[in-house]
């Protein structure tokens, strides 16, 4: 779920980038920033379903 949450996180910020744009103070930075904490939680320990 972290991991589809950062994917389209990064991809708004790809096309931000792109046009040059920012959706007010959201800007392509804050965006590459939130999907790169999306990516940790995704790739954090202990969370797996194996685990009891």
């Amino acid at each position: 779920m972290f991991a589809i949450v950062a994917a389209v996180l990064f991809g708004l910020a790809l096309l931000l980038d792109l046009i040059g744009e920012s959706i007010g103070f959201i800007t392509s930075g804050t965006l590459m920033l939130a999907g790169l904490l999306f990516v940790a939680l995704h790739l954090m320990p202990g969370r797996g379903r194996g685990r009891r």
